[in-house]
Formats: C-alpha cells, structure tokens, sequence
C-alpha cells in the first residue's frame, strides 16, 4: 500500500513539473511580439523568435549533464534544482525590462530565456522517464506520459492568452514591463513548487534490469527516435509560433487595432494548444490498448495533409473563429489556412510520448543516459522554428511551412520503419 501510494504522489508531482515546463516554455513566443515590434528589430520575424531559440538552445548543452545528475542525485533533488534554476531564468528574464537601453536589454532577456531552458530540460529529464518508469513502460507507460502531457497542453492553451491579454495595446513603445505579472506569477509557482516538492516523500522508481548497460547510442531505434524527436518538437513549436505572427499580420491588415490583433492572435493560436489538450486527453484513455506505433503513424498522415492543404488554400478563403478581441469573446474572420494549422494540434499532441515511449523501449539500464541524450534533440524546437520565420521573412508565411511537412515525413518514418527495436551495430 505505500509503495502503490508513493506512485501516486510521484505521478501527480511529475504531471504538475509537465505543466511548468510548458507554461515557461510557452512564455517565448508571445512575448516574441513584443520585441518584435521594437525599432530595432522592425518587424523581423527570426529576432522574434530568437527568444524561443535561446529556451531550446539550453537543451542542447544540458541534455546529457542532466541525465547524469539523474542517475548521481536521483529524481527528486534533479527536479528541484531544476525548479531553483527556472526561478533564476524567469527573474533575469525581469531584468531586461529594467535595462532600459538597446540593445542590452534584448541580451539580457535572451539569457533569461536561456537559463529558462537549462530548468526545463531538467524538468523534462526527470519527469519523461519516471512517469514511463512508473507505468511499467510500454503501452501503459506511454498513457502515463500522456496523462503529464494533457496538464502540460492545458498550461500551453492559457499561457499565450495570458500574455496576450497583459500586453495591451502592442505598439513600439511596449515593453516586456508590461507582462510582469507574468513573470512574477511564474516566480511565485517556481517558489511554491520548489518548497512543496521540497517536503513531498518521492521515491525512484524502480526499474527492469534487463538489456545490456550499454551505451544507448547502440540501439538504432533510439537514433531514430531522437532524430525523431528534434524534428517533433520544432513543429510542434513551429505550427502555432509562426501561425501566431501570420495571425497577428494578417488581422492588422484587415484594419484592426494593434491590440485587437495580437490578442486574436494569441487566442486562435493558443487554441492549438487546447487541441493538444484534447489529443492528449484521448490518447491517454485509448493507449493501453493502442500501441504507440499505430497512433503515430496515423497522427502523422493526416498532420502532413492539413499542412499542405494549409499551404494552398487561397488566403482569400476565410472562415469563423471564436476568439478573445481585448473586451469580449466574439467570432472573428481568419484565413482559412489558420484553422487548418490549428487542428494539427490534435496530431502532434500524441507525438511527444508515442516517440518517447518507441524510443527507450528495451533499453532498461541506459534508459536515464537515453533520457539526457533525448533532451538535448529538443534543441530542434529552437532551430527549426527560427529557420522556419527566416523562411517566413523572405519568401512568406505559407512557403515556410514546408519546414514543417518535412519533419512530418520523418516522424512517420520513425513510427513505420525506424522505431523497430534493433541494436546498432558497434
């Protein structure tokens, strides 16, 4: 009975650490808006974005410090020096509205995004791992990581809206002052968490020993899976992040107000994100009956046909979308193409955990190691997001979701062919 009620408690901890990776995570690209329309930066979409790159980038370098301090300090004080580490990154990121010149407070809220994402690849080194651990691995660890990924797309749908409504009236004179309830709101909950967690009894999970403790590197399901996993995580970043400043263009260029766009903007993308709430929330109640392998491949196909149907709808045809216009919810033109965009996010909110789950399936020992090196493929969300609005700076906005067809493409390669458990040959 203790251990069955230690699994609770560490279930629900790991779900809650998934909702704060998302919600720092998602505070990049709205505010991305703000530094976008700055003097300095004119309107470029790719320093827009750079502060998204910055959060992704960490990953990069703590990919593998991070599964090492998991397998030296174990789940519980990796996760709070994790949350210790946000605290700091979200403060920095403060910082830069009380540097009030140019272009060093532009510097110093790209650290501040940076250090961000130093806490949030430990968060998801910790919390990845447990809840698959947790379930036993397979078909019912994958529900487990759905189950984290629901409350993680809920904290995505209300952070883009949050941020939209703070911001106002978005003109060159804003600045990131202007959003510092948010930031201090993020600090509070780094703090609570930090000293709840604090007192919380979380065991390590016990894991099979069965496989080789090899390198996990060995195992070419695994090299797939993170190939996998970099190109996942810049279209799920890169859908909504663009889609948000294509809305917010296009609304201005129906004659709306400023502000009026940016928050329609944010609502309609921030949708996205309710639809992988919803995703997330299905596939949690089918996934210990479907395997992850069919769930992936079938999200994948139909993900690549709403892109490329996205893509060459004439951006004459509009539709209807219910969105938060600055006073009140109302119905609001958009292209039809931003519909579309949005109903990806009920493909790609099956794909974090289907890939996860294929890609350490049978590594049993190096299963913290794989976890580190899977971390740091999540730079992809940084990259291919910016190479995605550097596309989107030059040839437009549609031309640029090609970006995203091809990560498509690769992650249903993964799901028919590359995620077969095989070892590498040495």
């Amino acid at each position: 009975m203790a251990k069955k009620n230690g699994n609770i408690v560490g279930i629900i901890t790991m779900i809650f650490l998934f909702g704060m990776i998302s919600f720092v995570t998602n505070l990049a690209a709205p505010i991305g808006n703000i530094w976008k329309m700055q003097p300095q930066i004119a309107g470029s979409n790719t320093l827009g974005m750079m502060g998204n790159m910055m959060n992704f980038l960490a990953y990069l370098f703590m990919g593998i410090p991070a599964g090492n301090m998991l397998k030296k300090y174990g789940y519980k004080k990796t996760a709070l020096i994790a949350i210790a580490v946000g605290f700091v990154g979200v403060f920095v990121q403060f910082l830069s509205g009380v540097v009030a010149s140019w272009p060093m407070n532009f510097v110093t809220y790209l650290l501040g995004a940076f250090i961000s994402g130093f806490s949030v690849c430990m968060l998801n080194t910790v919390v990845n791992p447990m809840l698959n651990l947790l379930g036993g691995g397979g078909n019912r660890g994958n529900q487990y990581i759905q189950y984290g990924g629901s409350f993680n797309s809920l904290m995505a749908t209300l952070t883009p809206m949050l941020v939209g409504v703070m911001i106002g009236t978005l003109t060159p004179a804003t600045k990131i002052v202007d959003v510092n309830p948010v930031l201090f709101l993020a600090m509070g909950i780094f703090l609570l968490a930090f000293i709840i967690l604090l007192f919380i009894p979380i065991s390590d999970p016990e894991q099979a020993e069965e496989g080789e403790s090899v390198s996990p590197l060995k195992y070419r399901h695994f090299i797939w899976g993170i190939i996998a996993i970099f190109v996942y995580v810049g279209v799920e970043v890169g859908i909504p992040g663009t889609l948000n400043f294509y809305l917010a263009d296009s609304v201005k260029g129906a004659g709306l107000d400023p502000s009026v766009a940016v928050r329609t903007a944010g609502f309609v993308a921030g949708t996205y994100w309710l639809l992988m709430l919803v995703g997330r929330l299905v596939s949690s109640a089918i996934s210990g009956k479907v395997s992850s392998r069919t769930q992936l491949a079938c999200v994948s196909c139909v993900a690549i046909l709403l892109v490329l149907c996205a893509m060459f709808v004439s951006p004459s045809v509009q539709t209807k979308f219910p969105a938060f216009t600055g006073s009140s919810f109302a119905m609001v033109t958009v292209p039809l193409s931003a519909l579309l965009l949005v109903l990806c996010g009920l493909c790609t909110s099956v794909m974090w955990g289907a890939i996860f789950n294929l890609a350490v399936e049978g590594l049993g020992k190096a299963t913290a190691q794989a976890s580190g090196i899977f971390m740091m493929m999540v730079v992809g969300g940084g990259i291919l997001p910016l190479v995605q609005n550097f596309i989107a700076d030059k040839a437009g906005y549609m031309p640029s979701y090609w970006v995203v067809v091809c990560g498509l493409a690769i992650i249903l390669y993964f799901a028919l062919i590359g995620s077969k458990v095989k070892k590498a040959n040495a």
